[in-house]
């Protein structure tokens, strides 16, 4: 059994983990409220625009498709791993890392791949087996609709350029606090819309068709990537406010435990001084 002194720096250096711990779950809990309400409120915005674009690409004739729509023999693939700059975070970066090797090797084996970062983590990760083209982990330091735009148009200039066939977005899509679904979602080219898309013959488009989606579609496309960092932005802080609630409960735990042995180990040292003087004590007057 440890002696006193090791006990009583143990448990000492647990409290010390669990107030640091504890600070930080009540960031994330503060940081997650905002996070969480914005992309609440964008996400009707950003589903209503989809819908109004797949209607308009719908009602055109085949051979009237947008430039964005081009779907090629998929021989380079580039892939955005959207995750953080920090860890502390559970699972949260780890699973965007084993979905984005999975996509390498699995979906996308025998085929050109590479790797566009958003988040320090995957960057450190992903490079030392992957090629990077571009790391984005700036991005967090300002996150707005305008410095996102900047990386969507980096990534359309790759498709229409033809470096890349097809670019996939992984993601972790925020569900609720303790809940962060992995996402994999096709970026570019656009999906062309499943199913029947019902159209209103009363509407009048001006200008065409074709010129209102040639001018939706990058819109479309900014606002997709924009939503798609902000779920992962809210999955973030609603993951690590979960792991350091874990880590709190973990460590006022394994306290209890630490404390509980201190008062055994206390008591046995009572003890064995009591014996020490009664045995004295009996030698002296015998």
């Amino acid at each position: 059994m440890a002696n006193l002194k090791e006990i009583r720096n143990r448990i000492s250096s647990v409290k010390s983990t669990m107030q640091i711990t504890s600070a930080m779950k009540m960031v994330s809990a503060a940081k997650l409220k905002k996070a969480q309400d914005a992309i609440t409120a964008m996400r009707p915005y950003a589903n209503k625009l989809t819908e109004l674009l797949q209607n308009l690409s719908a009602s055109l004739d085949g051979d009237s498709g947008s430039k964005f729509a081009e779907n090629r023999e998929v021989k380079k693939v580039l892939i955005v791993a959207i995750n953080s700059n920090r860890g502390l975070c559970g699972a949260f970066n780890t699973n965007i890392i084993k979905q984005s090797a999975s996509l390498f090797h699995g979906k996308y084996g025998g085929r050109e791949v590479a790797f566009m970062t958003i988040g320090k983590k995957a960057n450190d990760i992903l490079s030392k087996q992957f090629t990077i083209v571009a790391n984005h982990s700036a991005v967090y330091d300002d996150l707005s609709f305008d410095n996102v735009a900047e990386i969507a148009e980096e990534l359309m200039t790759y498709f229409i350029e033809g470096k890349y066939d097809r670019i996939e977005l992984v993601y972790n899509r925020f569900k609720n606090a303790a809940t962060q679904i992995v996402t994999t979602e096709q970026f570019l080219p656009i999906e062309p819309v499943e199913g029947e898309v019902s159209t209103n013959a009363d509407y009048k488009f001006e200008p065409s068709k074709e010129e209102i989606i040639e001018q939706l579609i990058p819109k479309s496309l900014k606002t997709q990537l924009y939503k798609a960092i902000r779920d992962s932005f809210a999955s973030e802080h609603g993951a690590r406010m979960t792991a350091m609630h874990k880590a709190t409960d973990n460590a006022s735990e394994l306290k209890d435990q630490l404390t509980l042995t201190y008062n055994k180990a206390r008591q046995a040292a009572i003890t064995n001084e009591i014996l020490e003087i009664v045995s004295g004590a009996e030698a002296l007057n015998n």
